[in-house]
């Protein structure tokens, strides 16, 4: 067919492309074609110079494009970026945007590529299709390099389709944070930046795309406003900010709000920069009047926000003021009574049953600074990890410098307003002014918040009181504190940050609230044994892994020292379920514990944060730890679980016949029970039979029955118990569990089975008219 040879050479010869409208710097050429059509099969053209690249392809050169101009005659088409398409949950992609960080810019000019604007803004804290979880998230980057080419200006965050109203930031020699809010599925930012600086001042943009994932497999961290029974819902503020904003339930409601996602996006942020990953915790929200920003506000925009509820005590406003009094220097009286009230309301309000957990902040918005007096009442600083109710408790001292929304987050860190002491409390002389209130009041309810989460004082971070510094991890200009009587920094960059301590992160790593979907489910058996053993050894085992220890030397209440075993982000399954641990090894660790008459007090932290402690590691080679055997040999006792609280209680050891004696086999096991456990009889095949405890003649006599045929043999116990041994199970070393026999209900479950290169060589503990205490005899 001659005719379409030639018809097809003709064509191949005709279809070229002029240097100047569809050659870049980079030698690349970018059709402009929906995402759908980039995998469509493209002629490849004869000039070497020119080459089609998919949007798939790995190793595409993005940061060096620029795109083919339209081919409509004049060239002179819109600006258009690079489409791309959808990557799947849980990958990474490190394409970035044309424009994000390269020296070339996106364009269909017919006269050819232009560069990119030099000042382009670059995203340091999150990658291109990231995949987060949160709402409200925190980040930083520069516009172009702030080595070379330092300038001010600002940069606003555009939405795709403007699903949220943009946000001006500022920039300081290169340098900008900024909150990005998300709605669920994939966001497209547009990041433009201006300065007046710029000889030519056109807008310096990139794109970065980020994937939200709302999460609701975790618990809530509830958000609660608690008031007196007559309260009018009003809190302390100057007439001022009356008169501009107003004080009362709404306004605290917005304010509130907002300080909750200031925690989460600060939180998450620390999480990532800690390498655990996008995780946090997440608020109950609901589908009400936006309050994040401005304009939602005024056009009544419906979103999905968190949810603040409204909570009223059964006590008057003048009782609660009574209940708690703090001095403008942070003097107080005992809050317990306070903090009680408040927790009665809350469990009252939420009607949490028997074993059902509420995390709760709260905020109580009927403090007072009494001008007369001089002290702040109705405020407490508390936080209880306690009870089925986890509680933050914080009053409303600063809550009218607050920002009310994500527009005026920079202007509240950056208000030198002076506190006017008239109206309002200078609380320990830390709130001088607004910007240093805000601090003092999100970043110190933040602390409470890590108390409910089970922190505690730590060196340094926010719960060493660094909370004061929360405002630049938001801004990166400080202004003049009149708490240093000093000019603020001139830069907030990372180091100079206020930060979660990283034993914070670890136990927010393993906790309930701040679970992801690709975690491994949480083991109901919480227990953690300590096994000391031969050479100077400590075995420690958990079937739930060990996480990480607490050092403590001498009578220290701050963990100065510590070990941990988390790999990164990695789920329960990469922490070991059994280290072996020395004494040298452990005061190698603590500078200054060498001498051996220093004690040393260890915390040991489970994969689901159940903890075992070690009082004095120096007695755990004691006599009480250890047992002779029939053989000679030594034995080494595990810790007991159970508590021996009757006076008639007496220690008692039973060493089985069938750990010495090659000839006995054990065949079943009898347990004597009804609430509580009696006894439990080891019975052999030469009809013998050993007892620990008692054989009540008025309890529920259960036996197991081992499958010897198959060589099944006891490896060890599931025990339920309270202050007592409640209940118990056997399991075997064909992974064979008996029932719970006694009382399996609502009890804290263990598991008592040898560490590796152990078996059982008998059982001891306390024997009143139940069994008490109980604990393995273990030997090599």
């Amino acid at each position: 067919m001659p005719f379409f040879k030639d018809l097809r050479r003709r064509s191949r010869a005709t279809f070229s492309l002029t240097p100047s409208s569809s050659f870049n710097a980079n030698d690349d050429v970018l059709p402009d074609k929906s995402s759908s059509t980039l995998d469509s099969p493209i002629p490849s053209l004869r000039s070497s110079s020119v080459s089609f690249l998919k949007s798939n392809s790995p190793d595409l050169p993005f940061p060096h494009l620029s795109t083919l101009s339209k081919l409509n005659g004049n060239g002179d088409g819109p600006q258009v970026t690079p489409p791309q398409r959808p990557v799947p949950i849980g990958s990474q992609s490190s394409r970035s945007n044309g424009t994000n960080g390269s020296h070339h810019c996106l364009t269909n000019s017919g006269r050819g590529s232009a560069p990119v604007p030099l000042y382009a803004p670059r995203v340091f804290s999150v990658s291109d299709n990231s995949w987060v979880h949160q709402k409200i998230l925190l980040i930083y980057g520069q516009t172009g390099d702030a080595r070379q080419h330092s300038v001010d200006g600002n940069i606003t965050i555009h939405h795709s389709q403007d699903s949220f109203p943009p946000i001006t930031w500022p920039v300081y020699e290169s340098h900008f944070k900024a909150l990005v809010h998300l709605i669920p599925g994939p966001n497209k930012l547009r990041l433009e930046f201006t300065s007046s600086k710029i000889q030519n001042p056109i807008a310096h943009s990139s794109w970065v795309s980020i994937n939200y994932l709302p999460l609701v497999n975790s618990p809530p961290l509830q958000l609660a406003i608690v008031l007196g029974s007559d309260s009018d819902g009003r809190f302390d503020a100057v007439p001022e900010r009356i008169s501009r904003e107003g004080n009362g339930l709404e306004t605290a409601i917005r304010k509130f709000r907002m300080a909750a996602y200031m925690w989460q996006s600060f939180t998450g942020e620390q999480m990532y920069r800690n390498k655990f990953g996008r995780r946090c915790f997440r608020f109950e929200e609901e589908w009400q009047v936006g309050t994040l920003s401005l304009r939602d506000a005024k056009s009544h925009q419906m979103r999905n926000e968190a949810k603040i509820h409204i909570i009223r005590c059964d006590r008057t406003v003048n009782d609660l003021r009574n209940l708690s009094v703090v001095g403008q220097g942070g003097t107080k009286s005992d809050a317990s009574e306070l903090f009680n009230v408040v927790l009665e309301a809350i469990k009252r309000y939420f009607g949490t049953g028997d074993g059902q957990m509420q995390y709760v902040s709260a905020l109580m918005l009927d403090t007072h600074w009494d001008i007369g007096s001089q002290k702040i009442t109705c405020h407490a600083a508390a936080g209880s990890d306690g009870d089925n109710i986890k509680l933050a408790l914080f009053g409303s001292y600063a809550l009218q410098s607050y920002p009310t929304a994500m527009e005026e987050v920079v202007t509240a860190f950056t208000d030198c307003t002076r506190t006017d002491t008239n109206f309002v409390a200078n609380y320990r002389n830390e709130c001088g002014s607004n910007w240093e209130a805000v601090n003092s009041g999100i970043g110190g309810h933040l602390r409470s918040i890590g108390r409910l989460f089970g922190c505690r004082n730590q060196e340094s971070g926010i719960m060493c009181g660094d909370c004061i510094l929360l405002n630049r991890s938001f801004t990166i200009r400080e202004p003049y504190s009149t708490r240093t009587k000093a000019q603020g920094l001139r830069l907030c960059l990372n180091e100079d940050e206020c930060n979660w301590h990283r034993l914070d992160t670890l136990r927010f790593r393993f906790h309930a609230c701040f679970r992801l979907p690709r975690d491994s489910p949480p083991r109901s058996d919480d227990s953690v044994q300590v096994w000391p053993v031969d050479n100077g050894k400590i075995l420690i085992t958990s079937s739930a892994g060990i996480a990480f220890i607490e050092i403590y030397v001498d009578n220290d209440e701050i963990c100065r020292s510590y070990l941990e075993y988390v790999d990164g982000d990695s789920g329960n399954n990469g922490i070991p379920k059994q280290i072996a641990l020395t004494e040298a090894e452990i005061r190698r660790q603590t500078p200054g514990s060498t001498n051996k008459k220093r004690k040393i007090k260890l915390v040991i932290y489970s994969g689901i944060l159940s903890t075992y402690t070690i009082d004095d590691i120096s007695k755990l080679k004691s006599k009480h730890s250890t047992a002779k055997l029939p053989t000679g040999q030594v034995g080494y006792r595990g810790n007991k679980l159970g508590q021996a609280l009757s006076l008639d209680s007496i220690p008692e050891q039973l060493f089985l016949e069938c750990a010495f004696i090659q000839t006995k086999l054990l065949v079943s096991v009898k347990v004597y029970h009804n609430g509580f456990i009696y006894g439990l009889e080891f019975c052999y095949e030469d009809s013998t039979s050993q007892v620990f405890g008692h054989k009540n003649s008025n309890s529920t006599r259960s036996e197991f029955v081992f499958d010897t045929r198959r060589g099944e043999i006891l490896m060890g116990f599931y025990v339920k118990m309270g202050r007592q041994i409640d209940g118990i199970g056997l399991i075997t070393n064909l992974s064979r569990k008996s029932a719970v026999f006694g009382n399996g209900n609502g009890r804290a479950g263990h598991t008592l089975i040898p560490p590796r290169g152990y078996s059982i060589a008998g059982i001891s503990g306390s024997v009143a008219s139940c069994i008490e205490e109980l604990s393995l005899i273990i030997t090599r």
